[in-house]
């Protein structure tokens, strides 16, 4: 039987040491363009979600989904609970849409824009 010796962790040289905590992190502040893109995003959305249900669409809210009458409005479509089979395959699309979206956006920034910024970085 083979015995491996244990010896002690030296310290760093900040004076760490195996089980000492680690360093904090604090946030920094981000601004420009696409800070300012999410943020208008983030306000839409919300003014969305939270005024669409006060939006009137004929006699009624834009959207209403009447639980005891088992019915949902949905700017003048009016759903029933069979119909969502609808809703399923259109959020499947959705989800599949997206997958394929984000995977040819990746790659044409990786494989474009990373490799120029990369070529541009390194020849100045």
């Amino acid at each position: 039987m083979k015995v491996i010796p244990i010896t002690p962790v030296p310290a760093d040289g900040d004076g760490q040491g195996l089980y000492a905590s680690e360093k904090k992190v604090y946030p920094r502040s981000v601004s420009g363009l696409f800070a300012r893109w999410r943020w208008t995003f983030v306000w839409l959305t919300q003014i969305v979600f939270y005024g669409l249900p006060w939006l009137q669409w004929g006699e009624r809210q834009a959207v209403l989904f009447d639980l005891a009458a088992r019915r949902f409005y949905i700017f003048g479509y009016v759903l029933y609970p069979q119909d969502f089979i609808y809703l399923t395959g259109l959020l499947v699309i959705s989800a599949l849409s997206l997958f394929l979206f984000t995977a040819v956006a990746g790659r044409l920034w990786c494989g474009f824009a990373c490799a120029r910024s990369r070529a541009i970085a390194t020849s100045a």
